[in-house]
C-alpha cells in the first residue's frame, strides 16, 4: 500500500487536473457546452435510451438532464420519441446531424490529445488509458457497465490517426 504522502500528491495532482477539463472544455463549440457533449457522447456509445437511463450516467438530476437534452434536441442532435414500453417515458436517439456534431467534438478531442502528449510514447499513453480506467473502476462510475476490468484499450483504428489509441476513449470531455 502506498504511503500517506503518496496519497496526499496524488490529491494534489487531481487537483490540477481541472486545468486539463478546462482546456477540454474550451474547445468546445459555442453551440455545445460540455453537457450537451456529454449528452451526445453518451447517446453515441451506449445508443437509443431513456432519459432516466441518460441522468444516470451523467449522474445528475432529472431536470439538469432535461436542461441538457433540450438543448440538443433544439438543435436537431437527437430525437425524443414515445417509449412503446411507456408511453409516460421518451427514447432518446441520435439523429445524423448529430452523429456529424459528435464525429466532430471527437476530432477536436482527439486533436487537441494527441498534441499535448505528442511527447509520450504509445505504451506511455496506453498505461495512462489503463490506469485511469482502473482508477474509474475503482470508484464505482455509473457509466462503467462493469466493475472488476477495466475497458478494453484495443479498438479500431483510423489510418489518419497520430494516435490511434486514443480513438476508444471517451470521443469528448465528457
Amino acid at each position: 500500500m502506498a504511503e500517506r504522502t503518496q496519497y496526499e500528491e496524488l490529491m494534489r495532482q487531481f487537483s490540477a487536473f481541472g486545468a486539463v477539463r478546462r482546456e477540454l472544455g474550451r474547445i468546445l463549440p459555442s453551440d455545445c457546452p460540455s453537457g450537451s457533449a456529454a449528452v451526445l457522447t453518451l447517446l453515441g456509445r451506449h445508443g437509443a435510451m431513456r432519459m432516466s437511463r441518460l441522468a444516470e450516467l451523467l449522474a445528475v438530476d432529472m431536470s439538469v438532464t432535461s436542461r441538457h437534452v433540450a438543448h440538443v434536441a433544439d438543435r436537431g442532435w437527437i430525437e425524443r420519441s414515445a417509449d412503446p414500453s411507456d408511453k409516460r417515458s421518451r427514447i432518446l436517439r441520435l439523429t445524423p446531424s448529430g452523429q456529424v456534431r459528435l464525429d466532430e467534438l471527437s476530432r477536436r478531442t482527439a486533436q487537441l490529445l494527441a498534441d499535448r502528449l505528442s511527447g509520450w510514447s504509445d505504451d506511455e499513453v496506453g498505461q495512462l488509458i489503463r490506469l485511469m480506467a482502473r482508477l474509474r473502476a475503482d470508484f464505482g462510475d455509473c457509466r462503467s457497465t462493469h466493475t472488476a476490468q477495466p475497458p478494453p484499450v484495443e479498438t479500431p483504428r483510423s489510418p489518419h490517426s497520430p494516435h490511434p489509441e486514443l480513438e476508444h476513449t471517451t470521443r469528448t470531455p465528457a
